[in-house]
């Protein structure tokens, strides 16, 4: 093959997309964050004699255990974005949120993730029920649902169970401005989470601890 015909079959090949041209939308990841998060400098708090805690996420259906964003045009259709995914699944980002909140608030011995292998008092099951950016109202929101499950570990037994339904306006129909409503979702899911995981350890009497 000539140059001149090697340059004209790269040439080509770029304006059909061989080289991530134009008409192939570079991937976008997004990372989840919890506006009210306590600052890096931070110190851990920790309770004298309270109870060791561990986090664990889980989702309510296959489809939103996935690292892709989802969306909706209708209520009984959902579909994913084609170039915009979360930097890991939501389930899993869910919990690193709720552990820093958790361990935060100086009310526990520990707060770790349930892979951690840690022994533990209490553990929190964060099921994602819907966490999806629903197309079909107009203006367009997303809608986030989590189940919060407060779990004797040492007994397996579940000692409260609360659903937590947050909805926040999308400022512009894309995954971009999706990303940032789900920010403002998680974190009014997290003001309600925390207080009602710290209330229900109060009830637990010493002796089960």
């Amino acid at each position: 093959m000539t140059r001149s015909a090697a340059l004209a079959a790269l040439l080509a090949c770029a304006l059909a997309g061989c080289l991530g041209g134009a008409s192939t939308p570079p991937k976008t990841f997004y990372v989840l964050q919890d506006r009210q998060a306590p600052g890096d400098a931070q110190e851990p708090r920790t309770a004298p004699g309270g109870k060791a805690l561990v986090i664990a996420g889980a989702t309510g259906s296959m489809f939103y255990d996935t690292e892709s964003l989802v969306f909706s045009r209708h209520p009984s259709q959902r579909a994913y974005y084609q170039f915009a995914s979360w930097i890991d699944r939501p389930s899993r980002l869910i919990v690193r949120l709720a552990e820093r909140r958790l361990e935060a608030s100086g009310q526990f011995a520990s707060v770790s993730r349930l892979e951690a292998g840690l022994r533990a008092d209490l553990l929190l099951n964060l099921v994602v029920v819907e966490f999806y950016h629903d197309v079909a109202v107009e203006p367009s929101a997303v809608r986030v649902e989590l189940t919060g499950e407060l779990i004797d570990w040492r007994t397996r037994t579940l000692l409260a169970q609360r659903a937590f339904v947050v909805s926040a306006p999308v400022p512009h129909n894309d995954a971009e401005g999706a990303a940032g409503a789900f920010n403002q979702a998680v974190t009014a899911a997290l003001n309600a989470l925390v207080p009602w995981v710290e209330a229900e350890t109060q009830k637990i009497p010493a002796t089960s601890g």
